[in-house]
């Protein structure tokens, strides 16, 4: 029987946006991953994982996982849903809002540690010290990848018939969702279709890793790690890869320390090639603005990074430079979703953006080792 049979999660919605058509000169489709039951993509895997799990050890399972929130949400609707226990170990600073959330879904949740990296460890400790306990990955696994890919497959269906994107647009932070649009990319066949791959400059550890690695970026940069990143050699994949030792990004949902070995492998070795871009987060704040009076939807600043080159149509055009005779392309935006975020911290959004352009600077941009100035 294949591992998708019987699956949890939705068949989302890919909407034809004609805001973002109209501005940019296209037709944009935006892949509506914020209709989940846990309200992001990390449904798709992690409640692929979950039935994995159930199969494997048996209706004792208790599933454990070290989370933010989104992926500890997944994991609660997922447990809920096939009546297993579920324990989140959460770092301090969670908002109440998510806290209740899981625990209407019927999650023990355990506060431990100052980072995700301390709850994680006390998730591992208590992991080990139960048999029936499952360690629920975040990001890092195949499993999680094969569920992610499900949207391409869905996507190959909801598009007009014998149309291919010229483009897939994807927020990237560990490399969960990246590598499952990579792999679904390959199974349908649009490996040559352009991957996009967004994240904050605070956070970038995924574009920090490709540019470790010769030729990623371009023939003659140095791949010395700058400060505050330390080089790993990742011997089972052949590729190196960064760990920061701070997160200065308010899109915390992106905020992972380090990117999946094997993602960045998946990257590096893609026929069709990946641009990474890194974006401050004042643009990604005036980016989710945006989207919400424009769409009426509420996204993380995680997801709102997928969205930026939507609302400025100079980047859109640096990251994908149109000819002069080229048709209308299409272009998909997987709305990544997330529950971390409501209308008071939109409204935080506006005094920062403000604050930004006050100081009459230009957003300052990278995508795959050129650096580019962009007017507010």
């Amino acid at each position: 029987m294949s591992t998708l049979d019987g699956k949890l999660w939705s068949e989302t919605p890919l909407i034809f946006s004609s805001h973002i058509s109209a501005r940019l000169g296209c037709n944009a489709y935006l892949k509506l991953e914020n209709l989940q039951p846990s309200q992001s993509f990390k449904y798709r895997g992690i409640s692929l994982f979950v039935q994995h799990a159930l199969r494997t050890h048996g209706p004792d399972t208790h599933l454990i996982i070290a989370s933010g929130g989104n992926a500890g949400l997944a994991a609660a609707c997922a447990a809920k849903a096939l009546c297993l226990r579920c324990t989140i170990f959460l770092p301090e600073g969670v908002s109440r809002s998510t806290i209740d959330f899981m625990r209407r879904e019927g999650a023990n949740i355990v506060t431990a540690g100052r980072c995700y990296a301390q709850a994680l460890a006390k998730a591992e400790e208590v992991m080990v010290a139960d048999p029936k306990a499952v360690l629920v990955p975040a990001y890092d696994n195949s499993i999680l990848w094969e569920g992610h890919a499900s949207m391409i497959t869905e996507i190959v269906q909801q598009l007009p018939p014998g149309m291919t994107p010229a483009a897939i647009f994807c927020s990237v932070g560990g490399g969960g969702l990246l590598g499952g649009v990579l792999q679904g990319c390959r199974s349908v066949g649009w490996d040559h279709v352009p991957v996009v791959a967004l994240e904050t400059l605070g956070s970038n550890s995924f574009y920090q890793s490709l540019a470790l690695n010769p030729g990623a970026f371009t023939a003659t940069e140095s791949h010395l790690p700058p400060e505050g990143v330390r080089a790993e050699h990742d011997s089972v994949h052949n590729v190196n890869v960064a760990h920061l030792s701070t997160l200065k990004s308010r899109a915390t949902s992106l905020g992972a320390s380090s990117a999946s070995a094997a993602v960045v492998k998946m990257a590096l070795d893609r026929k069709g090639g990946l641009k990474s871009v890194c974006l401050p987060d004042e643009f990604l704040m005036k980016t989710a603005r945006s989207f919400a009076e424009e769409h009426k939807m509420l996204v993380e600043l995680a997801c709102a990074a997928t969205l930026t080159s939507a609302y400025n149509p100079a980047l859109f055009e640096k990251i994908l430079p149109s000819s002069p005779s080229s048709s209308p392309r299409t272009v998909v935006f997987i709305v990544c979703g997330g529950f971390k975020v409501d209308l008071e911290e939109l409204e935080e959004y506006r005094t920062g953006v403000q604050a930004d352009a006050n100081n009459g600077s230009k957003w300052q941009v990278l995508c795959n080792g050129e650096q580019w100035a962009l007017d507010m």
